[in-house]
């Protein structure tokens, strides 16, 4: 994903927690690649639109507050054309929790406790991030009326006589809002506690996707090149991934992990391999 420039942003929160399955783990190590993953196909059934839609409506109730209904009417055809676009918007990240061993985290992301944990060092993660790649906390929000962009939307489209459409300003304000979109989550999602490491391809044209194919279909992708990222930035791998846990629900062999990691010339993370505590117990179907 090309050159960049580090240390734009960090997060300081120390240990960030990527549940997975072995397979990506298997990525992440052997190949030294994370996926970033499209934004849209993660839990969220309403990814990126629960932001842009609550944000329309902030927009067009601040206007109407105004007894400025005509341009309130244009706020809501902008937007409704707007999220007739989401794909050409869609975000693609690599998500992180706070959380250490948490069943609701085994559960959705962990293959069902049968996978694996991997803790990065945050600190390091962030020295990952610049440009157009960011390292940013989610935001369990539902009320928009206070958020910035509100005011930045009302005062173009009350200046603008035109076609709000084929207006700059406004379309980097939408841009702007489409990025900041992926990391506004509805509230029942909150106790995730998540953290995303991001990237807007439709910032960067230049970004080449990757594709995953199964027997059922076609997934997009893009990849970060761990090896290459951390020698820029100074970063051992086994600085960037502190500690394993293995799922509770997993059959893996702790002791064949820790050969595995040792092949990979990982010994000190081979050392820090341990088995969750979590007492997730899977229930009949």
């Amino acid at each position: 994903m090309g050159k960049r420039k580090f240390a734009v942003r960090q997060y300081d929160q120390d240990i960030l927690y990527h549940y997975t399955d072995f397979q990506a783990l298997d990525g992440i190590l052997d190949c030294a690649q994370l996926r970033l993953n499209n934004v849209l196909n993660m839990n969220d059934a309403a990814e990126m639109r629960h932001f842009m839609s609550r944000l329309c409506s902030a927009v067009v109730q601040r206007l109407e507050g105004e007894n400025n209904f005509w341009d309130a009417g244009k706020a809501r055809e902008l937007f409704k054309k707007e999220l007739k676009r989401e794909f050409f918007y869609s975000a693609y990240a690599a998500c992180f929790s706070l959380y250490r061993d948490d069943a609701a985290q085994w559960e959705r992301y962990g293959n069902r406790g049968r996978g694996v944990c991997v803790a990065f060092q945050g600190e390091h993660l962030g020295k990952l991030a610049g440009g157009d790649l960011s390292l940013q906390t989610v935001f369990y929000q539902d009320d928009m009326t206070e958020h910035g962009l509100v005011d930045v939307f009302c005062q173009l489209i009350e200046n603008e006589a035109g076609h709000l459409e084929d207006n700059p300003s406004i379309k980097e304000a939408m841009n702007d809002a489409w990025v900041q979109s992926v990391v506004f989550k509805h509230p029942s999602f909150s106790s995730e506690n998540e953290v995303r490491l991001v990237f807007s391809p439709f910032k960067r044209h230049d970004a080449k996707p990757r594709y995953h194919v199964t027997a059922e279909r076609i997934k997009k992708y893009y990849a970060l090149d761990l090896k290459e990222m951390c020698q820029e930035a100074g970063i051992g791998m086994e600085d960037l991934i502190v500690e394993i846990i293995i799922g509770p629900e997993s059959t893996q062999s702790q002791p064949i992990l820790q050969d595995y990691l040792r092949d990979q010339g990982l010994p000190k993370l081979a050392d820090r391999v341990s088995l969750s505590d979590c007492p997730l117990r899977r229930l009949p179907i």
